[in-house]
């Protein structure tokens, strides 16, 4: 498998919410998947209209999750994700993100925003390999085919 992550990460989710909506530093963009929205329409019973929006030039995302006026997810209570089983895979990641260079290297990137950051376990290289997997899952890519094959 061939993707490189930060070495000597701590990380573990403190459930502050701050990755769930905007800050001072960052308006936050929550990107679904089509069978995300329609996987959450579902547990919700909430067309996707109301939950989010159609954008373009993002592929393969092609909805944004819609925010309070306060600029929260409109499934955050208080510090709560009231669709977390279903939560998109962008949520799932955080603070992490995987991006493909021009040669079609994976590298994945983290927020130092984060205050799940330097908490917990170092993280090995297992617990990439899960994430690297589970958006090969969803997104679906002939390296993730010849890599999950």
């Amino acid at each position: 498998m061939s993707f490189d992550y930060p070495a000597l990460v701590r990380f573990r989710c403190i459930k502050c919410g701050l990755c769930c909506g905007d800050t001072k530093e960052k308006t936050r963009h929550i990107l679904l998947l089509k069978a995300e929205a329609e996987q959450i329409a579902k547990v919700t019973l909430k067309p996707i209209s109301l939950f989010a929006f159609k954008i373009s030039g993002n592929a393969p995302y092609i909805y944004e999750m819609k925010k309070t006026k306060d600029g929260k997810c409109v499934f955050l209570e208080g510090t709560k994700c009231t669709i977390y089983s279903v939560r998109p895979l962008i949520c799932r990641f955080y603070p992490f993100e995987l991006k493909v260079d021009d040669d079609g290297k994976y590298t994945f990137f983290y927020t130092s925003e984060c205050l799940g950051l330097n908490v917990g376990s170092v993280l090995s290289k297992n617990y990439f390999r899960k994430l690297f997997r589970m958006a090969c899952l969803r997104v679906g890519s002939s390296a993730c085919e010849r890599n999950f094959a």
